[in-house]
């Protein structure tokens, strides 16, 4: 039966059909359509569009235009949009609606999404690390952020990646003092020495709240995004968690690769998925050689 669905979506008029929703709401998005108005358009009854559209796009159509008011959203903010400029460019009716989507699905309101890093200055470096290379950010009072490239080649895709989450801070290029920061992030005697990291969180309450959960996530444990929502108070935002736990600006220190999928499976990792296994295997052995 699936082998058919699937010629059937392929060559059908299925495909057609859902391309035509598809532009619809593209289309109409500034109108915010209630599903009354798609399944109109497209001859269906609304509960007939409904499942059919979930169907093709894994999305209801009033989720799949949530996304697409929410990059909207995102396209004005990075520009010099207000809030409330910002929402009506997108046909809500006003900042509240835009605070409760932003917050829903990106765990941050849209004046922080806007005004991220302002003012701050950052300096950045890369150290080679067991992984690969780690790009390191910091500001005068410790690290705040730390990603991964394969090889040099990498690097400045991995920075692009890490500068963008704070699109208003100014980035200066201080590999002495990376280096310094960095120096016992890899180094596991040190760990034992108690040597802390110093960090510094830039984000919104919530996601510093999950941030700060994961470090209690101890080495050769592992969580579930359940366990995290939990832990902060929020057992019904498992989306919302998981969204705060992907969006981790600094990866190995804050432990996000310990958190697993219920059914044990190693999830998503923004650094790819062969490097989350590299990790726990490697910390793995960093508390077998402990024990001798």
């Amino acid at each position: 039966m699936a082998k058919a669905d699937k010629l059937k979506f392929a060559n059908g008029d299925d495909y057609q059909l859902i391309l035509k929703a598809i532009a619809f709401l593209r289309e109409t998005r500034h109108e915010q359509p209630d599903l009354d108005r798609l399944a109109q358009y497209m001859g269906f009854s609304p509960a007939h569009c409904q499942k059919f559209f979930k169907r093709w796009c894994g999305l209801s159509p009033k989720e799949f235009l949530q996304f697409l008011t929410l990059d909207h959203a995102k396209e004005l903010l990075s520009s010099s949009s207000s809030v409330l400029d910002a929402a009506y460019e997108v046909g809500l009716s006003g900042g509240g609606r835009l605070h409760d989507l932003f917050v829903t699905h990106e765990a941050m309101t849209p004046g922080d999404y806007k005004s991220r890093g302002a003012g701050l200055t950052i300096s950045y470096g890369s150290v080679p690390c067991p992984f690969g290379f780690a790009q390191i950010m910091a500001t005068t009072r410790g690290i705040c952020g730390l990603g991964f490239a394969d090889d040099l080649d990498g690097e400045q895709a991995s920075f692009h990646d890490l500068m963008k989450r704070w699109p208003a801070a100014k980035f200066v290029k201080d590999q002495a003092y990376i280096g310094k920061l960095s120096a016992p992030i890899f180094d596991p005697v040190k760990w034992r020495s108690a040597q802390p990291v110093r960090l510094v969180f830039i984000g919104t309450e919530f996601e510093v709240g999950v941030w700060e959960q994961l470090l209690n996530i101890g080495m050769g444990q592992a969580v579930t995004y359940s366990d995290v929502a939990n832990a902060v108070g929020r057992p019904n935002a498992q989306r919302a968690v998981g969204s705060a736990v992907g969006r981790n600006p600094i990866s190995f220190v804050v432990p996000c690769h310990r958190v697993l999928r219920r059914d044990g499976g190693l999830g998503g990792y923004h650094w790819g998925i062969t490097r989350k296994q590299a990790i726990i295997g490697w910390e793995a052995g960093q508390l077998e050689t402990s024990k001798n």
